[in-house]
């Protein structure tokens, strides 16, 4: 059973990225002018990676915010059940917290640096 567990777990988990990654690739792609004229006023790579990686992170928190609280009430319905009880400490869910932020960031740092390192002029040349 674990191994079914953690199989299907981790291909949740890719295919999550996968999606997160398609995202970032269509709002860099939406935003390639922008992006272009700030690589011709001279913004570094770091600079336009964490300007398209800042917003996914403010999605990542939100989700993270609304998560906690749910799995906190759902596990602990769950473990009521059980004879001998265990609690979650706040500590792991912290950890599962920051596993997503790093898991996130990336993935969409991927797809920016991709973005960030392209030639500024052969972007804007297409318009």
């Amino acid at each position: 059973m674990g191994r079914i567990f953690i199989t299907f777990t981790v291909l949740s988990i890719f295919i999550a990225c996968l999606g997160l990654l398609g995202h970032a690739a269509f709002n860099a792609e939406k935003r390639f002018k922008e992006i272009g004229i700030l690589k011709v006023l001279g913004a570094t790579v770091g600079q336009i990676t964490f300007k398209l990686s800042k917003d996914f992170l403010k999605l990542v928190c939100l989700a993270i915010i609304i998560s906690i609280p749910l799995g906190w009430y759902a596990m602990n319905k769950w473990l009521e059940e059980f004879n001998y009880r265990i609690e979650i400490s706040w500590w792991e869910y912290v950890q599962a917290a920051l596993f997503a932020v790093t898991i996130s960031i990336i993935t969409v740092s991927i797809d920016s640096i991709n973005v960030a390192i392209m030639n500024p002029v052969k972007r804007l040349r297409s318009e």
